[in-house]
């Protein structure tokens, strides 16, 4: 491993990675306060609305200079019109800000940076700036490396959005939505992957992905981690739930969470009652999507809504339950509940890239029966619960400390500097 200190780095980022509270956050705090232990790091990212007064928390201890822009409002309509009048995804446009493309000129002008790193594809429209900018530039030794770091294979995720919800009238609307994204993205992602000069992953399936859209790419992998000293069960209290607690957590409307939590109550959850009439399903999460409304009055089914810290949610839980069929890349939310020592029941894709083996560091099922059969399983035998929680706990502890993450971005900085 390479030994490397002292560069300046500019990360892009599509909002404040703090507090610390979902998916993209979570990656990039943890990473970033890594890499601030040995490097200089400037942050640009977009804020809440104007007008909104955002917590940065230790950001200003660990860079030396943050820049927040206000992120912009689209409408629905805006929406609708870009399926008509451009080829681009929404993704692409998500996030246009001539305010933040001033910024961002502003600040590589003056910054003398070794990196750049572009954060997910909704930041593509500035890593394609930078491209042209740096191409422009007459003095190569002057310029910084551009790292994109996407944080899914996002054509991934809305072709399979799209072939699960084909098959069901009511989504037609959202399918065709979903095609049409997937073959834009397709596009859009090649582009943005081919104008850095390297690429992250967060997982082999997602670096596969990608490698397949532009041959000889090799995306770096760096896996998602988990911070151990938080999610440590000795220093958690539970809340009094009960014994038989099901736990969920995301972010509640984020398209797989919404899908893959309404298949679970619809198809799943019915015959674990049955066999368990006082199991409880706990859905945590901010921003419930009206979709799940319905769920509100389903028995032994309780949707929070945000909560001010879900470790005790996680220390009170007997099973923790992964039912996603859509989707990509790893999901932190499993790594964070093998930290906890909970018993793991997740679909194939719930789990992918973890290289979770079925019956050692988890249950994997992807049909109904098969998934409610191993939450019964281990709701009843709390032994087999309890040794699978400790090897999933072994596992995480080995593999997916962001103390051991962090260095393969280093790695990644030493060879391309």
């Amino acid at each position: 491993m390479n030994t490397l200190s002292g560069l300046r780095i500019l990360f892009l980022m599509p909002q404040v990675p703090f507090p610390p509270h979902q998916g993209t956050t979570i990656r990039n705090f943890n990473l970033l306060a890594q890499l601030a232990e040995r490097h200089v790091i400037d942050l640009l990212c977009f804020a809440g609305p104007a007008g909104k007064t955002e917590q940065v928390g230790p950001l200003n201890q660990l860079c030396n200079d943050v820049r927040l822009v206000p992120a912009p409002q689209r409408s629905v309509w805006k929406r609708v019109q870009s399926l008509v009048v451009t080829s681009l995804p929404d993704m692409a446009l998500r996030l246009g800000s001539p305010v933040f493309e001033s910024m961002l000129a502003d600040v590589v002008q003056n910054g003398m940076y070794d990196i750049v790193q572009v954060e997910g594809i909704e930041m593509g429209p500035y890593l394609l700036w930078l491209r042209r900018w740096i191409d422009a530039l007459p003095r190569p030794e002057n310029r910084p490396r551009i790292v994109f770091e996407d944080h899914n294979a996002e054509y991934v995720l809305q072709q399979r959005a799209y072939e699960t919800d084909r098959h069901h009238v009511r989504r037609w609307v959202g399918a065709a939505y979903s095609w049409i994204q997937w073959h834009r993205l397709r596009q859009y992602e090649t582009a943005v992957c081919r104008s850095a000069d390297a690429v992250v992953a967060v997982s082999d399936a997602d670096a596969a992905a990608l490698e397949s859209l532009v041959p000889g790419l090799s995306p770096v992998v760096v896996p998602n981690g988990v911070d151990l000293l938080r999610y440590d069960p000795a220093r958690v209290d539970a809340l009094p739930l009960g014994s038989k607690v099901l736990l969920f957590t995301g972010k509640m409307d984020f398209r797989p969470n919404v899908d893959g939590v309404l298949w679970f109550c619809d198809e799943v959850w019915p015959q674990i009652r049955q066999r368990i009439p006082d199991a409880h399903f706990f859905i945590v999460g901010m921003d419930p999507h009206p979709r799940l409304d319905r769920l509100r009055g389903l028995p032994g089914v309780t949707l929070t809504g945000y909560v001010d810290d879900v470790l005790p949610y996680f220390a009170a839980a007997a099973v923790y339950v992964v039912p996603l069929r859509v989707g990509g890349g790893t999901r932190l939310k499993v790594l964070e509940a093998m930290a906890m020592g909970l018993p793991i029941v997740s679909t194939r894709l719930g789990s992918e890239g973890l290289g979770l083996e079925s019956g050692q560091e988890a249950m994997l099922a992807d049909t109904p029966a098969g998934f409610a059969a191993a939450v019964v399983e281990l709701l009843q035998e709390g032994s087999a619960g309890k040794k699978l929680g400790e090897t999933a706990q072994r596992f995480v502890r080995q593999r997916y400390d962001w103390g051991a993450i962090a260095p393969r971005l280093e790695d990644l900085y030493a060879s391309l500097v």
